[in-house]
Parts: C-alpha cells; structure tokens; sequence
C-alpha cells in the first residue's frame, strides 16, 4: 500500500489542491461566502457597543487564507452583496448597508483579499506567518470598520475606538491562535 505525498507547489492555497474547473470555483466562492454569513450568526453582544463578537472576522480570513486572493474577495464580495439585498446573514441577523457594523464588512473583502495573496506567498505555512497573516487581515477590517462606526453611529474617533476596536482585540488573538494552529497543521499533513 502506497502512501505517497500530495504534491504541493510553491503559490498554491489549500483550495488549489482540490482538482481545478469551473464548478470548484463556484463551489468555493459561494461556501466561502455561506461559511461567513453561518459564522456571523455567532454573535455576542457587548456592553456599550453596537458592535458584537462574532465569528465572521475569523471565517472572513480563513477563507481568504484558504482559497486565495481572487476567490477569498469573490466569497467576501458575494457574502456582502446578499446581505446588501436583504438576506440576515450579517451580524446577529442584520442585512443592509446601513448597519453601523457594515464597514467591518466591507474591510473583510478587503482583508480576504489580502490575507489570500500573502498565503499563496506561503504565509499561511508556518505559525510565525500566520500569526503576521492575520494581524495583517485584522488591522485592515478595522482600519475601514472603526472610521464607518465613527461615521454611522455620528461619533468621534476615539469613541469609535473604544467602541469597535479595544473590545475586541483579546477575542482576535484567541481566533488568530487558532488559524495559527490550524492552517499550518492542515499543510502539515498534506505534505506526508
């Protein structure tokens, strides 16, 4: 009985290792996209803060890191729009862009994208890189969360601050531990 390795280059994401066409594309894209609105519906209010804990900013990059740049920003594109047009699948069963939250959204296409691009470099490898991977996804969905908080809910920056961004940031590690964990194992094992 042979064990032979799953043959992995230097580029590829998780996702690329299952065999490319069109329907895997569209199969990825649209799971991405239901595995973040599943996620958002894990929500925890937080005192003095429209904003919940949630388990969208980790399905956000984890989708990101594990389909790469292109079908990472197509699953976050695609989440945001159905959202947009009314399905409850943001935030504690919010939908519309005129939630005060919406920037998060849309700062998670963006850090999809990112994070997607920086592990086809390799960066969802090793624990070291995926830690930089996701504090790197995570500043860029509050660098356009927290301005839109301020925005939207008409207060200052530094209430935005301490409304969308401190309360938040022991709940990032927790989950960034456990991409770091589980990203690099799944290569791991791929490669016996």
């Amino acid at each position: 009985m042979s064990t032979a390795a799953t043959p992995v280059s230097p580029g590829q994401v998780l996702a690329d290792l299952i065999p490319a066409s069109r329907v895997r594309d569209i199969a990825l894209v649209l799971g991405g996209a239901a595995l973040t609105g599943l996620a958002a519906q894990i929500a925890v209010p937080v005192p003095g803060t429209p904003v919940p804990v949630t388990g969208q900013t980790f399905a956000a990059l984890l989708v990101g890191t594990t389909l790469g740049a292109r079908r990472g920003f197509l699953s976050l594109a695609v989440y945001a729009l159905i959202g947009m047009a009314g399905v409850p699948w943001f935030a504690e069963g919010g939908s519309g862009a005129g939630a005060v939250s919406f920037g998060y959204v849309l700062g998670m296409i963006l850090a999809s994208t990112v994070v997607g691009a920086l592990a086809r470099r390799g960066a969802d490898r090793s624990v070291p890189r995926m830690a930089g991977t996701m504090l790197v996804g995570s500043a860029i969905i509050y660098a356009i969360g927290v301005p839109y908080l301020a925005y939207a809910a008409d207060i200052s920056a530094s209430a935005a601050i301490a409304a969308g961004l401190t309360p938040f940031l022991i709940g990032d590690a927790l989950k960034a531990a456990l991409a770091m964990g589980l990203l690099p194992t799944a290569w791991k094992l791929i490669k016996r």
